[in-house]
């Protein structure tokens, strides 16, 4: 599986992610993953065709001392669909950018 790994997180730090996550993300019943939904300026001609599979989602995983984003595009309604695969070039850069945000709205400098 393809991710965007930011690792050595420091306790303090990683429980202040977990509390933004917590706040603001749909927690899945898998421990501490959590679905971000992407914005929709940004999903792919295949993903915006398929708006009934919605939301398309990336997973965040918090697990000791580092986060690990999945590159992989879903939705929360399918196992399996043509609108499922690896975020584009832009959607990475959304991921990046999104997770640059959350870090310092979680007070976590980097």
């Amino acid at each position: 599986m393809k991710q965007y790994v930011i690792d050595e997180l420091r306790l303090e730090d990683q429980e202040k992610i977990k509390a933004w996550l917590d706040a603001h993300l749909e927690p899945s019943p898998l421990g501490d993953l959590y679905w971000l939904p992407l914005d929709s300026e940004i999903l792919s001609e295949e993903q915006k065709a398929h708006a009934a599979c919605g939301p398309h989602v990336f997973a965040l995983d918090l697990s000791p001392g580092r986060l690990s984003c999945e590159l992989l595009v879903r939705t929360r309604k399918r196992v399996t669909c043509q609108c499922i695969g690896y975020a584009t070039d832009r959607q990475f850069l959304w991921l990046v950018r999104r997770m640059d945000s959350l870090f310092e709205a979680a007070g976590v400098l980097s």
